[in-house]
């Protein structure tokens, strides 16, 4: 493997390799974000990429580095993701032939996905570590080239120039915050950012669960593990060139919660418009759960990817309205006798408030054989509404609990 980092000269030039290939993607002020996070938030959408995320950069930069031979004999890969997708899309591209190894638990659609850009998928084990020691088999078995997703100098130089364009549209930046997996997309872009502006502040961000960079870098000891919305940074053992280059060049390791992601992956929805995934909100994420602490520089973050499955992003969105007050589920006690819903749904009509769904539980509950237990899933216009509520249920005599995420 080489372990030598790529030059400020490298990136540049992966920059007019790749040109023409890859999207440059926009670097846009967002005012609301601004308002809300106390200082002048700059975005980087790289989920505007054509497979989604800034994976691309990377992976085309190597590939226009192989040699002939290496082109006729084809490359392989091992990822469950973002990677898998730019590295299949173009060497359909660039017509080389590409084998994806991924774990078997892997969702269809994703394998679907890559076998879409005209990728060999094979499917084994059940974890990353298990696809990865497989693909590094099979690419001594097949005399295969392995494009590896971050600890590899093309790879990173080719993530780097991000923060050429970055700072090529405002070049006055104060500070970078950049999520972090296995570290090549900060540790391109801090190469880049701090030869262009060595002054310049770079805060990497990994998920709570995963702190695995911060581990070995900063020699915390955090625990490595479960499940989390930013899978995408969910790597237990970061590169080696990587983790060199990180610990010279990034100022600091922070560590975001679940909620934060969450709640960034919303309000990217909300108000960008914007769809992003858990790893690519992970930055934004950061700069809410810190109020006040950039106040008055200009701060610039990476939507580095948007593939995230339907389905969880709608639990993330409608968790988001459980947060912010709009949608509740209450547990109301009350008699079991005629009259009493009726009752209880004329505070509902009072305030304004919709049902969305009502369960009665008459068994399984500590309650007096008399008495029911009703949980009423509601939505309102605002939190003021459900407070309201509450607060005339109880009036008229009703044990009110609200069921609470946290």
């Amino acid at each position: 493997m080489n372990l030598t980092p790529p030059t400020i000269d490298d990136i540049r030039t992966a920059a007019t390799r790749i040109d023409g290939a890859v999207i440059k993607t926009p670097t846009l002020h967002s005012r609301t974000l601004s308002e809300i996070v106390g200082a002048e938030l700059w975005l980087k959408f790289e989920n505007l990429q054509f497979t989604a995320a800034y994976k691309e950069r990377g992976a085309l930069n190597k590939l226009l580095q192989l040699t002939d031979d290496e082109r006729q004999r084809g490359v392989i890969a091992a990822s469950a993701g973002n990677h898998a997708q730019a590295v299949a899309y173009h060497c359909k591209r660039l017509g080389i032939p590409v084998t994806i190894v991924m774990p078997n638990p892997t969702p269809t659609v994703k394998v679907t996905q890559t076998e879409g850009h005209g990728a060999r998928v094979v499917l084994f084990g059940e974890t990353f570590d298990d696809a990865y020691d497989r693909a590094r088999e099979l690419e001594a078995e097949e005399a295969l080239t392995f494009v590896h997703p971050f600890d590899d100098p093309a790879i990173i130089a080719g993530t780097g120039t991000i923060a050429l364009e970055m700072l090529e549209a405002v070049p006055d930046l104060d500070v970078l915050v950049v999520p972090i997996g296995g570290g090549g997309l900060i540790s391109g872009m801090a190469i880049a950012a701090k030869t262009l502006n060595p002054s310049i502040e770079i805060i990497g961000v990994e998920a709570e669960l995963y702190p695995s960079m911060k581990n070995v870098v900063e020699g915390s000891r955090g625990k490595i593990g479960g499940d989390t919305l930013a899978e995408g940074i969910a790597v237990k053992e970061p590169g080696q060139l990587t983790r060199a280059i990180i610990a010279d060049k990034v100022d600091k390791i922070e560590l975001v919660a679940e909620r934060d992601i969450e709640h960034a992956v919303a309000l990217l929805v909300a108000i960008e418009k914007s769809v992003v995934e858990g790893a690519g909100a992970a930055g934004l994420a950061l700069l809410l759960a810190s109020p006040g602490r950039f106040t008055g520089k200009k701060v610039g973050t990476i939507l580095c990817g948007g593939n995230i499955d339907t389905h969880l992003l709608a639990n993330v969105l409608v968790r988001e309205l459980v947060r912010c007050g709009r949608i509740a589920r209450l547990k109301i006690n009350a008699q079991d006798r005629p009259g009493a819903l009726a009752a209880i749904t004329a505070k509902f009509h009072e305030c304004g408030v919709n049902i969305i769904e009502v369960e009665h539980q008459r068994i399984f509950t500590r309650l007096p054989a008399k008495d029911t237990l009703i949980e009423v899933e509601c939505e309102a216009r605002d939190a003021k509404a459900i407070e309201t509520l509450v607060e005339r249920l109880e009036e008229a005599g009703f044990h009110v609990e609200r069921a609470s995420l946290d």
